[in-house]
């Protein structure tokens, strides 16, 4: 939970708490229900909707149906998110309001009749061709961010998941049987390892530079990458 101490405290509020120590305790309660990568990419969701109610000087324990729905409508209209985002965004609002219920916060989610975008049966994602990754290729490689190209290449070149790429730690690299291998954690906490081309591993150093630990790829503040800063890249 090093990544939502901003929000959370494993702290259980006492009779007379304030309305942020109850906050508080509903976020523990809910992200309790999740492990691992679920769990990283639930609070992150999560942050941005309690992000969006601080901006707004609004509680979202007190908060109404129709401002969950100018919730929905800023992620549609403002950061321009595709319905597949929205929807995942708005589950996860709903999944935390869902909690207070159940743990006699709430009486009623303000989230129970939000409308949610439709989201098609099918991914209208395409695939690169050849052409343009070399072309994503190249553009990376120019960039005068390191952890750029590395990205790239370890989604491109290695086959990763956007959250498998970022969870990986200068740590994870080794040696299996003669080969350069990155330790990779899957869907399920599933492990594998991958041996690493040499074009990856060059652009991997070239991320990590002189560091001997922490994650491998770092946003322009010198932190983690999470799975936004990396789809923006």
């Amino acid at each position: 939970m090093t990544s939502f101490d901003d929000f959370v405290t494993t702290a259980t509020p006492q009779p007379g708490a304030t309305a942020t120590d109850v906050l508080r305790s509903a976020t523990v309660a809910y992200l309790a229900r999740y492990k691992g990568l679920s769990r990283m990419h639930t609070e992150s969701d999560l942050r941005i909707y309690l992000s969006w109610c601080a901006e707004r000087q609004l509680e979202p324990l007190t908060a109404k149906r129709a401002q969950v729905e100018l919730y929905v409508r800023w992620l549609q209209e403002v950061r321009r998110f595709r319905p597949s985002t929205v929807s995942r965004r708005l589950s996860v609002v709903a999944g935390f309001y869902r909690t207070c219920v159940i743990d006699g916060i709430l009486e009623h989610s303000p989230a129970e009749h939000v409308r949610r975008p439709n989201v098609p049966p099918e991914s209208p994602t395409l695939g690169l061709s050849h052409s343009q990754f070399e072309a994503l290729l190249s553009a990376a490689r120019a960039s005068a961010n390191p952890n750029d190209f590395a990205l790239v290449a370890m989604l491109g070149l290695l086959g990763l998941r956007i959250f498998e790429a970022t969870g990986a730690d200068i740590g994870d690299l080794g040696e299996e049987h003669g080969h350069r291998v990155l330790r990779v954690v899957g869907k399920g906490t599933r492990i594998v390892l991958l041996p690493l081309p040499p074009a990856v591993g060059r652009a991997i150093d070239r991320a990590i530079g002189d560091r001997t630990a922490g994650p491998i790829l770092l946003n322009t503040r010198g932190n983690r990458m999470d799975r936004h800063v990396a789809t923006r890249a």
